[in-house]
């Protein structure tokens, strides 16, 4: 996942021009291919062994047009970009007429990503409700259809936000916790690589390309949106069977705003416990899981939680 290109004013969601040049060769070099998103759930049941990725960019903005545009328009790259419909034609963001010219694009799909963009996982549910209704509205008045592809504005969402989610007619939806999609993951709360300077340099660029799903049932506490009488939340994750060496994965979390490993054990064969011994401070909480597969490659598995004020 990416958002900006050559803004050097916001590190967090950018990514310097050159830096993602190189990623593409590396891609390009490890012999993995890219997803066309008319192609997504083909690529989730068959297939499974060979090595994919599905680019997307978030937010519409406008560094993406005049910079990394052109190099994907050129070598025929397939990528999502999600609009999120109020900024469109607003400072640092592309109009709509850039955005037909990509809709027009059959390697192209534009992706809903919400009306305002504000923090919705916190408002009502007829709040989001309405904001989402008002994309669609004018997504279908401007591209003639509505997108099968959602993306969480922040990478935030709850059971009920989901819910809301699913019922308007998205066939997925992706947030911004780290991991690898597989058949086993819920089609409304797929996870992605966050790409920015911090996170993107090429050696860590090339450990994600490297990466393997970690399949399970289930993750509780179910729900992302955790309230603070349930801060910190005892987290339970339940594996499928088939996973080598589980007992060697470690995990890690930012609980008490430091990143440090966590206390892990196992309730059953194929229960993970992780004990967060402080609560989650600020507005995001985050648990990464990994596991070292002999060939060099990794199993990774995210969380994040949003943490509720009250």
């Amino acid at each position: 996942m990416y958002h900006r290109f050559n803004e050097d004013k916001y590190p967090s969601t950018n990514i310097q021009l050159d830096v993602f040049k190189k990623q593409l060769e590396i891609i390009e070099n490890e012999g993995i291919k890219f997803i066309h998103p008319k192609d997504f759930k083909k690529s989730l049941t068959q297939e499974k062994k060979n090595r994919k990725i599905l680019l997307t960019i978030d937010d519409g903005l406008l560094s993406f047009y005049e910079n990394a545009w052109p190099i994907l328009k050129e070598k025929k790259i397939p990528f999502i970009l999600f609009v999120n419909t109020r900024e469109v034609g607003s400072f640092n963001y592309m109009n709509w007429n850039q955005i037909i010219e990509l809709h027009n694009d059959n390697n192209v799909e534009i992706g809903n990503h919400s009306h305002s963009h504000e923090y919705l996982v916190d408002e009502s549910n007829e709040v989001i409700k309405d904001d989402i209704l008002k994309s669609i509205k004018i997504f279908k008045k401007k591209l003639g259809t509505d997108s099968d592809f959602f993306s969480y504005p922040f990478g935030e969402y709850s059971l009920e936000f989901k819910k809301i989610i699913k019922e308007l007619g998205f066939k997925y939806a992706f947030g911004q916790h780290s991991g690898v999609i597989d058949e086993t993951k819920d089609l409304w709360e797929l996870p992605r690589f966050p790409i920015n300077e911090k996170y993107g340099n090429l050696e860590r660029f090339k450990t994600l390309t490297r990466t393997l799903p970690l399949k399970y049932y289930s993750i509780k506490p179910e729900d992302r949106y955790l309230l603070q009488a349930k801060n910190p939340p005892n987290v339970l994750i339940k594996f499928y069977e088939n996973i080598d060496n589980l007992k060697r994965i470690s995990c890690f979390s930012n609980e008490g705003n430091k990143w440090r490993n966590s206390i892990i054990s196992f309730t059953e064969i194929r229960t993970l416990e992780i004990k967060i011994s402080e609560k989650f401070i600020g507005e995001r909480g985050r648990i990464n899981c990994s596991l070292k597969e002999k060939n060099g490659f990794w199993r990774w598995l995210g969380i994040q939680y949003v943490i509720s004020e009250n």
